[in-house]
């Protein structure tokens, strides 16, 4: 699978996609999709969702995402990293912004892989579509404070989709079967990345009222995967998109996701690059930022 990276911190363009090819790309970097003519279908982690003008999409790093074009299609895509929304001025409104993508980048992951993300109520597209047509002529014109105004517009986008989001996930006080159970298991997981006490068979098998003999038995046979390979693979691909988009280092990148130490993290990301180490990573992938930049007209 095609893997992309963003070569500025924050791109916004309006274009056509008359000559897009079916070739679903994994993506390391946030994206709000507009459409603003045409039809056809969304692709997102193999799932098929129609799309139509006034649609509105949101995805996260490391989804894959393309499109099937039913009807010439124009579309307005804001592309962000983690890098632009976190040049603030105080540190704790870093840190508040750090906290605040986590929890989005697993709600946004569990959705996009299950579900689409709907907007109910009219007011709140006609606000996104108002709030994008504004970025888009703040971007354009470029006057003074634009990036930050640019971020305000963006946290703005987000916080109306997050409520969707949320109001679409069940509390604890709903029917357990509102939605399906590996559903639940895995934005737990996403939730617990961090926690590994939070991941182990019991208290899996407690918190979903499953046998601890049948946990692992269950999770493989609705996803292909062991649970452990599937925690391991999804840290990694949070790894490997702190390293390309952040400036924590790998001491700091281990301790927040749940990796005993440096060395632990080390030790399974060559695993999974296939004898990459971390700080080879992130060279690597400066350096095809940097290409990146230098062929741009």
């Amino acid at each position: 699978m095609k893997q992309k990276t963003l070569q500025q911190p924050f791109e916004l363009y309006v274009a056509d996609m008359e000559d897009w090819q079916a070739r679903p790309l994994v993506y390391h970097f946030f994206e709000i999709v507009q459409i603003l003519d045409g039809e056809g279908v969304r692709l997102v982690n193999d799932n098929r969702f129609p799309y139509s003008k006034g649609s509105i999409f949101l995805f996260t790093p490391l989804d894959c995402r393309g499109f099937e074009m039913q009807k010439p299609t124009r579309f307005c895509s804001i592309r962000f990293s983690e890098v632009f929304l976190s040049k603030c001025k105080s540190a704790q409104d870093r840190e508040r912004i750090t906290q605040w993508l986590r929890q989005l980048e697993h709600i946004f992951y569990h959705h996009n892989r299950f579900e689409r993300v709907l907007i109910k109520q009219p007011a709140d597209c006609q606000m996104i579509s108002s709030i994008i047509g504004n970025m888009v002529q703040e971007y354009e014109s470029k006057q003074s404070f634009y990036q930050e105004n640019l971020q305000h517009f963006i946290t703005l986008v987000l916080n109306i989709l997050a409520r969707h989001v949320a109001d679409g996930i069940p509390s604890k006080a709903a029917e357990p079967q509102a939605e399906p159970l590996i559903n639940r298991m895995l934005l737990h997981v996403h939730e617990n990345i961090n926690k590994p006490e939070n991941l182990r068979i019991a208290y899996l098998a407690k918190e979903f009222n499953l046998s601890a003999t049948y946990v692992g038995e269950y999770f493989r046979k609705l996803t292909g995967e062991s649970l452990q390979q599937y925690i391991m693979q999804y840290k990694m691909q949070l790894v490997q998109h702190r390293l390309a988009n952040s400036a924590l280092t790998v001491s700091q990148i281990a301790q927040e996701l749940g990796f005993s130490d440096e060395s632990h993290l080390n030790r399974q990301f060559r695993k999974h690059t296939g004898g990459v180490g971390p700080l080879e990573y992130r060279k690597n992938a400066k350096q095809t930022k940097t290409a990146n930049e230098m062929l741009r007209p």
